[in-house]
């Protein structure tokens, strides 16, 4: 969601490309994110919790006035507490009721822990590998995101610090469930390669059993939007599995609407009586934002976006990526 991260006060200092706190004896700290060379998006700051760079990328933890805690890595939005469960039911149940009996979950990234939560509400479920390369993130996560604490401490959790690309050639074994639970692409981030077409064919989809589906989070879905990397992951996927399904949900922190593919060899029954009646019997508690009717409504693409989506040519790959606006730190290294 943007390149850089910026503290305003009331005295008008601002620094770009790192995150500032200046004690200057006023109470209105903002943080900004610059979605494109053009247009930011800001919202009010109570404090700074965590930040810093691990190896891999930066890394803040704010909390905010509107939305609760929110995480930042390389400068963009990934989550805030008031609303990560839109983005998480979307990213994680409609794979899960699509699956005739879903046992096994990998989960690629997801350092934060919610997508792990939403997984382990389904009773069918016996093992979730949580693979996430940043020990860094998962660290200050499990610290300070409460609402995750007990999906960490879940037996079924296998949590793992390692690349995911690396970790799913390692393992013998094959998952009903595969979740790019990704940071976004951007140029210098480490996590691009996992969202092109080699991948999918030569790593992961092998990965996968009998009826496995495989779900990403697949960038900005908006009308403006939806360009950047929504409509290529999408059209690589197509390249991969018989049957692709690109869905979107506006996410109020995000500042946009937000896009979800979801592909398998096997077709996808998105009934919604259907659904609301896989999620009464397969998961705990109740669903603040999902249901049959909604994720129905949310595979029924705009006219711009449908377009795009329907001759989009661009095939994802390591030579010829697409990147959301804004830079990782092997870049600016």
């Amino acid at each position: 969601m943007g390149e850089a991260v910026e503290f305003f006060h009331c005295n008008g200092f601002s620094k770009v490309n790192q995150i500032i706190i200046e004690e200057n004896g006023c109470d209105d700290s903002w943080f900004e994110e610059e979605i494109d060379v053009d247009l930011k998006w800001s919202f009010a700051l109570n404090k700074v919790l965590h930040k810093g760079t691990s190896e891999y990328q930066d890394i803040a933890l704010l909390d905010t006035k509107r939305f609760g805690k929110v995480l930042v890595i390389d400068g963009k939005m990934q989550s805030a507490e008031v609303d990560e469960f839109i983005y998480h039911e979307c990213l994680i149940h409609p794979a899960l009721l699509c699956h005739p009996n879903p046992k096994s979950v990998f989960i690629m990234g997801g350092g934060e822990g919610s997508a792990a939560r939403e997984a382990l509400r389904h009773k069918s479920i016996n093992k979730v590998v949580m693979c996430d390369i940043d020990k860094e993130v998962v660290d200050f996560c499990k610290k300070h995101l409460t609402a995750n604490h007990e999906a960490f401490c879940n037996t079924k959790l296998d949590l793992v610090i390692n690349d995911a690309k690396a970790e799913l050639e390692e393992r013998e074994e094959k998952f009903d469930i595969i979740v790019g639970d990704l940071a976004d692409p951007v140029e210098g981030g480490p996590c691009y390669q996992l969202y092109t077409k080699s991948f999918y064919e030569k790593i992961l989809k092998p990965k996968l059993n009998n009826n496995g589906i495989f779900v990403t989070q697949a960038g900005p879905g908006g009308v403006f939007s939806h360009k950047e990397v929504f409509s290529s992951i999408y059209n690589t996927l197509v390249q991969v599995f018989k049957y692709v399904l690109a869905y979107t949900a506006h996410v109020p922190s995000f500042a946009d609407t937000w896009g979800w593919v979801m592909a398998s060899d096997q077709p996808f029954c998105i009934e919604a009586g259907k659904i609301d009646k896989k999620i009464a019997e397969r998961i705990d508690g109740e669903l603040l934002y999902l249901n049959g009717a909604s994720f129905v409504s949310s595979t029924i693409l705009n006219k711009t976006v449908a377009k795009t989506l329907k001759n989009e040519s661009h095939v994802y790959t390591e030579d010829d990526a697409r990147f959301i606006h804004g830079q990782g730190v092997a870049y600016r290294r």
